[in-house]
């Protein structure tokens, strides 16, 4: 009779062993797919994250894109409003530069006038040369 106990014993073994193992395998079977949809859903989202991150890169990044268009703007309309007034200076200039030919060619003139009118003007004209 003790050697069915031990018999019904090792069965029992036997089949709490077979029992375990497949438990075992189920659970890494369960930890497998855990696992494979973690890293996908991480995937996933870490996908979302840069696009999210893109999108607001690029949504400071055309601001500022923007705004450097906008000033390079202001700085080319003011580089052709000082090179008009630049250009406009020079000929004020130019023309003064003339008129002031012209008024000391004139004063040349009558001084030359006067000098034939009066003997002595022509001494004073020369002293003051």
């Amino acid at each position: 009779m003790n050697a069915q106990p031990e018999r019904l014993a090792d069965v029992d073994q036997a089949a709490a062993a077979a029992v375990a193992t497949e438990f075992e395998g189920e659970i890494r079977e369960f930890v497998r797919r855990d696992v494979s949809f973690r890293r996908r859903s991480r995937a996933e989202s870490g996908g979302e994250a840069v696009d999210h991150i893109s999108s607001l890169v690029q949504r400071v990044a055309g601001a500022s894109l923007d705004e450097i268009e906008r000033v390079i703007g202001e700085l080319q309309a003011m580089r052709d409003m000082l090179r008009n007034e630049g250009e406009r200076v020079q000929r004020e200039i130019a023309a003064y530069a003339s008129l002031s030919q012209a008024a000391n060619a004139s004063m040349k003139v009558i001084a030359d006038s006067l000098a034939q009118w009066k003997p002595g003007a022509l001494q004073i004209r020369q002293d003051a040369s």
